[in-house]
């Protein structure tokens, strides 16, 4: 059998080697048009900022390790042309020397990728103006931070590798602002979960122009202008665009093959393309949502390796199926650490699913051994079946192992309210009893059973100006004094009993915390003397880290910023 493997890194690479162990006398080229064939995506941000020294560091195999130990074929700076599904044949160009050949397969698999999406802006040639996807992309952004040393960057996106990015860039000592024209950086997450992202990004001296739209870039004396719509240009010493990727499908089209939503590739779960005997994986693949069931675009290296691996073993004669995506995602913004798996909100609204979430404050360890930090958790579910839909963590230690439970829950199709019933690790130095998982579980077991009544952010501002109801602060009264909302009084939890005279029972009680903690205790002791009480979801804290993001958005103009 002879295979042809278009493009290496995850999903190629991957392929390659599993054809390998599955076959032995297998005949496997891998064209690859980049010089490199297997390297870490994940980590080119960290060599940029110097994290990673070595450039070696990023590569992880190379054409002359896969022939050695594999005996696979690595064709470095070649790109396939065309492909003739009707003989069975891809054409090839040597872009070291111009040659171009024809070479044969039984099978195909075509494994392009994504290339940075590239809006059609005046001055995208200039020599200031960069993307990042591969190594050689990052190998120039290096050498003209080291030969240039500039003093000031502006990004065009927030999302992962923009995110990295500028943390890298101020580890260098650079001035960083990012430019988008959404009013939120990391669309997976919710903005209310997102406000503490943007709260850390502008703690470590990033500036943030949300809700912007980049027009174009004007080569100056002293640096770069970076055009925005509606506002004075930004001045800065280079610019990197990261605002997302395109598969890379012009190939696939060109040969006939069905594609899918933005251009993708469309495949079965069988990672099979329309064509017989033409298979495909990676970014260029659409997929299915585990949660929706919509077709997606995922670009991320896990599902790309596991694409990867399920169509070698069709390739070999197996049957494996991808049985789609979550999403699952977790990244290092500066201290902090931010994870989101399966959908958020906006989604679920988007997809008419009738959904509610729980928001909650929980230590990443046992509060009395020392070092816990707070972490943020929002865990979403279907009212009605209280099926798991999706989470996103914010924080510090602990985020990444919450939500792989979550990421597995929903995978095994576990309801919400089952998280309170998982039987997971504990030490002092690692998690409490009640796990922060657990205690999701238990909030929304709560819901279900009819004990806890919740209102959000976005039911405040109506709650606040309803005089038929009662609203209750019952912090402290240091916390009251040090912010509160406005209509809300304070009763601290602990002076509770002692002034239900002065609450009328006729009337629904609005109750808010520091957490959401104090004041589902609060609830109960109402409940229990037959009021009717809601509680507020993730309490001030979250609030008022909500609104001071709204009010620094609003208040971020850029007018003749100098960031040079």
């Amino acid at each position: 059998m002879k295979v042809i493997i278009v493009g290496g890194v995850a999903g190629g690479a991957t392929a390659a080697a599993r054809i390998r162990r599955l076959d032995e006398k297998a005949e496997i080229t891998v064209f690859e048009r980049s010089g490199y064939v297997s390297y870490a995506n994940c980590g080119l941000p960290y060599y940029i900022g110097g994290i990673i020294e070595d450039s070696k560091e990023l590569t992880l195999q190379t054409p002359e390790s896969f022939l050695e130990r594999f005996q696979i074929k690595m064709k470095v700076q070649h790109e396939v042309t065309a492909i003739h599904p009707e003989r069975k044949i891809v054409s090839v160009k040597n872009l070291e020397n111009g040659q171009e050949f024809e070479e044969t397969y039984d099978k195909l698999l075509l494994s392009p990728g994504a290339v940075p999406t590239k809006p059609r802006l005046s001055g995208m040639e200039l020599p200031q103006v960069f993307t990042l996807r591969t190594v050689e992309d990052t190998l120039r952004i290096r050498e003209y931070i080291d030969e240039n040393q500039p003093k000031s960057a502006v990004l065009a996106g927030g999302g992962f590798i923009g995110l990295e990015l500028v943390e890298n860039l101020r580890e260098l000592g650079m001035d960083v602002t990012i430019v988008q024209q959404p009013e939120q950086l990391m669309s997976p997450f919710d903005p209310d979960m997102a406000a503490f992202i943007h709260g850390t990004v502008r703690k470590h001296g990033v500036k943030l122009a949300l809700g912007h739209t980049v027009e174009g870039f004007v080569q100056k004396e002293e640096g770069i202008d970076v055009l925005l719509e509606d506002e004075a240009p930004l001045r800065a010493d280079m610019v990197i665009l990261a605002i997302g990727v395109t598969p890379d499908t012009h190939l696939a089209a060109e040969a006939g093959i069905e594609l899918g939503i933005r251009g993708s590739i469309a495949v079965n779960d069988r990672m099979e393309t329309s064509i017989p005997d033409i298979y495909a994986a990676g970014d260029a693949v659409q997929i299915k949502n585990c949660v929706t069931g919509r077709d997606a675009l995922v670009s991320l290296a896990g599902p790309a390796n596991k694409q990867g691996r399920i169509a070698a073993d069709n390739i070999c004669g197996g049957d494996s199926h991808y049985q789609g995506s979550l999403g699952s995602s977790v990244i290092k913004v500066f201290d902090l650490t931010a994870a989101v798996t399966g959908i958020n909100m906006k989604t679920a609204e988007q997809e008419g699913i009738d959904a509610d979430y729980v928001i909650l404050s929980p230590m990443s360890h046992a509060g009395y051994y020392p070092g816990g930090k707070v972490m943020t958790m929002k865990v979403i579910f279907e009212k009605k079946t209280y099926r798991l839909l999706g989470a996103q963590i914010v924080g510090y230690e602990g985020v990444d192992k919450r939500i792989d439970v979550i990421a597995a829950a929903i995978h095994a199709g576990m309801k919400a309210s089952d998280l309170k019933d998982l039987d997971l690790a504990y030490a002092p130095p690692y998690s409490s009893a009640k796990d922060p998982v657990n205690m999701a579980g238990f909030m929304i077991d709560n819901i279900e059973e009819g004990r806890l009544h919740q209102f959000h952010m976005e039911d405040i501002e109506k709650i606040s100006q309803d005089e038929r109801v009662i609203r209750l602060d019952i912090r402290t009264k240091m916390e009251y004094a040090g912010g509160h909302v406005d209509g809300f009084v304070n009763i601290p939890v602990d002076e509770l009993r002692d002034h239900l005279d002065e609450i009328s029972q006729s009337r629904p009680v609005y109750v808010m915390c520091q957490s959401g903690l104090r004041s589902y205790i609060a609830c109960r002791i109402l409940s229990g003397y037959g009021y009717e009480c809601y509680n507020f979801a993730g309490g001030y804290r979250l609030y008022s880290t909500i609104k001071q993001d709204r009010c620094l958005i609003e208040k971020e103009t850029l007018c003749g910023m100098d960031l040079s």
